[in-house]
Parts: C-alpha cells; structure tokens; sequence
C-alpha cells in the first residue's frame, strides 16, 4: 500500500510539473482525430495533409499556434498558386519537362523560403502540387485547391483546439522563463561578484555568462506570443516589453562585472572591499532569485530593503577609499575598473528598482507599482 501511495504521489508531482506539456500533448492528438475526420468527411483526396497541418499548428501556446497556422496558411497558399500556375502554363509531359518544371517551380520559392522563413512550406506545397496529378490523373488547378482545402481544414482545427481545449497562454510561459533567467543571473552574479576579489580567467567568464543569453533569446520569442494574443484579444496580461528590456538591461550590467572581474582588486582595496562587495553580491542574488519566485507566484515583489542597506555600506567604502586618496596611486586600468565596479553595481540598482516595478505590474498590485513610481520620481 504505501508503495502504491508513492507511486501516485510521485505520479502527481509529474503531471504537476509537466501539465504544460501533457496539455500539449492531449491538443495535439486531439487535433490529429479531429482533422482525419474532418478530412475523411469531405472526402478530400490526401487526408494526410490535413492532419499533419493540425500537429504542426498546434504549438504550447496560443499565440504560437496563431502564427504557425497563419505561416503555415500563407506558405501553403503561395506554393499552390506558384506550383498551379507553372503546372498549367508549362508542358511537361515528358520526364525531361517535367524535371525542368520541378527546377523552375522548387528554385524560386526556395530562394524565397530561405530570405522569410514564412514560405518555408512553399517549395513542399508546390512539388506536392505538380506531382501528385501524375498519380492521380488530376489537374495542376484541382491539385492546388485540394492542398489548400486540406491545409486550411488542418490548420483551423489545430487552431481551434489550441484556443478551446486546455489552452494555454504565452503569459504565464514569459513569467517562467524570466524566473528562469533571473535564477541563471542570480548563480552568475554570485560567481562574478567572487571573481572580483580572486580574478576569472575568460574560459571561466564564458562559462558563466552561457545561457543568459540563450535564455533572454527564448523569452523574446515567448513575449512575442503574449504579445500577438494580447493584440489579436485572446489573452489580456501586462505588457511585456518593460520585463525583457529590464532583463537585458540586468545582463548588460553582469557583462560589466564580468570585465571587471577578469584582474582582481589590488590587495590594499581587496582587503577593505572584499566584505562591502560580497555582501552587496548576496543582497542582488537573493533579490534576483526572489523576483524570479514572485513572477512564478504571481506575487507583488521582494523587498529592497537589505539590498539597498548593502549598497549603502559599499559605496561608504568606495567614498572612505577615495577621500584618503588611495587611488591616486592605481595604474590607469586599475583606476578604470575601480570606477567602473562603483558605476554598475549603481546601475543595477536603478535596474533591479525598474524589476520591482514589473514584479508588481505582473502581480497586479497597482499599489506597490504607485509606490515605486512616487519613489522613482
């Protein structure tokens, strides 16, 4: 018996943490049933299409899926009237036409495929249109139609089920994937902020910095989904524009840490520094990993309280070892990174006050999000 119980339990936790996916998963075979079926209904010649058409549109989100269909639509349109259109106005009864055909009709949309990616299904829909009349004895007009019959019956299944059955928005997948960047930048910055006292070589600089921007690539892409819903009126959510400039505006000041890391402090400013330094690192991990919780959460932001407490206590340090003029005698370069280590630790408070505010925003809490404007102000 409690074998069983912890098989059950552990079954939930995975449905949990992959209801996503498994939602994805019951769209997509849902969609397939119900464009054959569709398909078988009115008797079109190549049902396939239409129930390929279904799988490829339905994607994790609403948004994804009315892009893909309208793509898929648009490549499927062009490549039929293309295909149509030298199939009728070119003979190619022989194998030797038909192979100039096939070149004539396959090279431009190809070209075309390869500058916007939107056409990529052109130069498939176009060979499908001039080779399966040799097949069935069809006309190149009646084979156009047919695939652009089939492709619209799939693709507005597989968008009707992406919006009716368990539908899934693009807003939620960007609040997870900045959770995801901000604990990436959070486990960066904790490594940088180490590396200012002992120095990173840039292998080690690399590896630290890989993913971020991977990470921040992704979340454009799923902005653009909340977006395209949010204006199509699928979804209503912030804006998540204010979010993803915050994020690249944070990773462009892990960029400057990083460069100020690559040579350590110099031992006189290392010995006074190293404390001021480290504790400020952990106040802008915590605040970082905390955002991230509250997005996923939905709730309004962390606290800045210890955080700007520590940024306090480390500029009080900056000023303490300008005023008896220590770094007078810093080579240029030093001087540039001791300045520039003052200026972006500045910086990311002003951007980590910017992530508050969209903390609040995503949470709703229009009075956290006023409060933070009247302080800004």
């Amino acid at each position: 018996m409690k074998r069983i119980t912890r098989l059950w339990r552990n079954l939930r936790a995975l449905v949990h943490h992959r209801r996503v996916q498994l939602a994805l998963s019951i769209r997509v075979t849902i969609a397939a049933l119900v464009a054959l079926a569709l398909a078988q209904f009115l008797q079109l010649p190549l049902p396939l299409w239409a129930v390929l058409t279904a799988v490829i549109v339905t994607q994790m989100s609403v948004g994804r899926s009315l892009k893909a269909t309208f793509d898929y639509l648009v490549g499927t349109l062009g490549g039929a009237i293309y295909g149509g259109a030298i199939g009728v106005l070119i003979p190619h009864a022989s194998e030797l036409g038909l192979l100039a055909v096939l070149a004539l009709a396959v090279a431009p949309l190809a070209f075309i495929a390869a500058i916007n990616p939107r056409f990529s299904v052109a130069p498939v829909t176009a060979i499908i249109v001039l080779l399966i009349p040799i097949m069935t004895h069809a006309t190149p007009v009646a084979s156009a139609l047919d695939r652009v019959m089939e492709v619209a019956i799939g693709g507005i299944t597989g968008l009707i089920v992406s919006f009716f059955l368990l539908p899934s928005n693009a807003h939620p997948l960007v609040a997870a994937a900045a959770a995801r960047t901000l604990n990436q930048m959070a486990r960066a910055l904790g490594e940088l902020v180490a590396g200012l006292t002992r120095g990173l070589d840039m292998d080690s600089l690399h590896r630290i910095q890989d993913g971020i921007g991977q990470a921040l690539v992704q979340m454009n892409a799923v902005g653009a989904e909340a977006e395209r819903e949010r204006s199509a009126g699928l979804a209503v959510g912030p804006d998540t524009g204010p979010l993803l400039r915050t994020l690249l505006r944070l990773r462009h000041d892990l960029v400057m840490v990083g460069r100020a890391a690559i040579t350590p402090l110099p031992e006189a400013f290392a010995t006074r520094l190293t404390s001021p330094v480290a504790n400020l690192g952990t106040a802008f991990v915590d605040y970082l990993r905390a955002s991230g919780a509250a997005l996923l959460a939905g709730q309004g932001p962390p606290p800045l309280d210890s955080l700007e407490s520590a940024l306090d206590a480390f500029s009080g340090e900056m000023a303490a070892l300008r005023r008896e003029g220590l770094t007078r005698s810093l080579p240029a370069d030093a001087a540039e990174r001791f300045f520039a280590l003052g200026f972006v630790f500045e910086q990311m408070h002003h951007n980590v006050k910017d992530l508050e505010r969209c903390v609040a925003e995503w949470a709703g809490s229009p009075a956290e999000a006023g409060r933070d404007n009247n302080r800004s102000d």
